[in-house]
């Protein structure tokens, strides 16, 4: 996921990693957020019908909390922690952190106030960027964790799910769309695309309020997941990394792919909304979800990670076969959705762990020989 820590900020960013005394609580955070994202997988594979040794059918249902808020929101909120470097802002990713293991302890409410608690830490640090640096970038990163909060809000209250998941991806969508939206300005968009931007963010909201992913006519929120990609496709800075070698295209080529997938998620509101097939919801979402935001992470965790730990990572063109297998057991998933072949998502599950875990192999072998020496992977 694209953060406030550019690559050109990152040798900086690595330095404070390095140097803070807040450095062993960053890595506390972030060990939390990974333990939130293999229960998230774990939990998914079983929903996919999996059968796993040791399974807890207690806590199946809470693989979204466990991606979303317990995984995601750790991790964002620990990104713009190190960005501001201000140790209250800390607080967010900590308590997200309580938060996912309250839901490993089979507590969901307790999770689900901590996760409210680090979202209001969240929206305090992002409200006070923008009263300082009042910008349309400022205000939309402040809107998305009000999203988290009002989606967490809705699980606590037993609301049903479609309409709780609507608010927690205008969070992740908002929080990449915005930190986009401030690196667009290195391609010198025109003014009128904040109109078009503030618009599409309108609509995305409009949806969720409406509980759009309950129904089965979704207008709001197609179109403004469409509109959402066709923005980013036109003026994301990453139109121009994708033409650079190395880390830059790769991420070029991650974030671009992302794009799509995210209006393809409109399309499939509009071509197949929630409730015309047993599993059209699942397709929307996780178009989102794997294919928007987990490109996002594939993109930038060369950038990410080092910033946060201060541990450098190196880029190996193998990245791509991990890649490739992510947005391949998508249109597996997608197709199993659509067709209603539970068999093609069991596939499509396996296959995007093989992918996740391919990648972060990939990274920690390509460092592992660069700190050797040998550049040739």
């Amino acid at each position: 996921m694209p953060t406030a820590t550019t690559s050109a900020e990152m040798p900086t960013a690595q330095k404070r990693a390095t140097q803070s005394p807040w450095r062993r609580l960053r890595l506390v955070a972030l060990t939390i957020g990974a333990l939130a994202m293999a229960f998230g997988l774990w939990t998914g594979l079983t929903r996919l019908g999996v059968r796993l040794p040791a399974s807890a059918p207690a806590i199946a249902d809470f693989h979204g909390a466990f991606m979303i808020s317990g995984f995601l929101g750790t991790l964002i909120s620990l990104e713009r922690a190190v960005a501001l470097g201000r140790p209250w802002t800390y607080v967010a990713p900590l308590l997200s952190s309580v938060g996912a293991l309250a839901l490993l302890a089979g507590v969901p409410r307790l999770g689900a106030a901590a996760f409210i608690c680090a979202g209001a830490v969240l929206l305090s640090a992002s409200a006070g960027i923008a009263v300082r640096q009042l910008a349309l970038f400022t205000v939309v990163l402040a809107v998305g964790a009000a999203c988290w909060i009002t989606g967490t809000l809705l699980w606590l209250l037993d609301h049903p799910t479609p309409a709780v998941v609507g608010w927690w991806l205008d969070f992740l969508i908002l929080t990449i769309a915005a930190e986009r939206l401030e690196l667009s300005r290195m391609v010198k968009p025109p003014r009128s695309s904040q109109v078009t931007f503030a618009t599409v963010v309108a609509l995305l909201l409009f949806g969720s309020a409406r509980g759009e992913l309950v129904q089965a006519w979704t207008p709001f929120t197609a179109a403004g997941l469409m509109g959402c990609a066709a923005w980013l496709i036109r003026y994301d800075i990453a139109r121009r990394t994708v033409r650079l070698v190395g880390q830059p295209r790769f991420s070029g080529v991650s974030i671009l792919a992302g794009h799509v997938w995210l209006g393809i998620a409109g399309v499939v509101l509009i071509a197949a909304p929630p409730g015309t097939t047993a599993f059209s919801y699942d397709a929307a979402v996780h178009a989102i979800t794997i294919g928007f935001v987990l490109s996002m992470i594939f993109g930038h965790a060369p950038i990410i990670l080092p910033a946060v730990t201060g541990i450098r990572l190196r880029y190996s063109r193998l990245a791509y076969l991990s890649l490739a297998l992510l947005h391949a057991s998508l249109v597996v998933r997608i197709g199993g959705d659509l067709l209603e072949r539970p068999e093609l998502r069991t596939a499509s599950g396996v296959a995007t762990i093989a992918a996740l875990i391919g990648y972060a192999a990939t990274l920690a072998l390509a460092s592992r020989i660069s700190r050797r020496g040998d550049r040739t992977l």
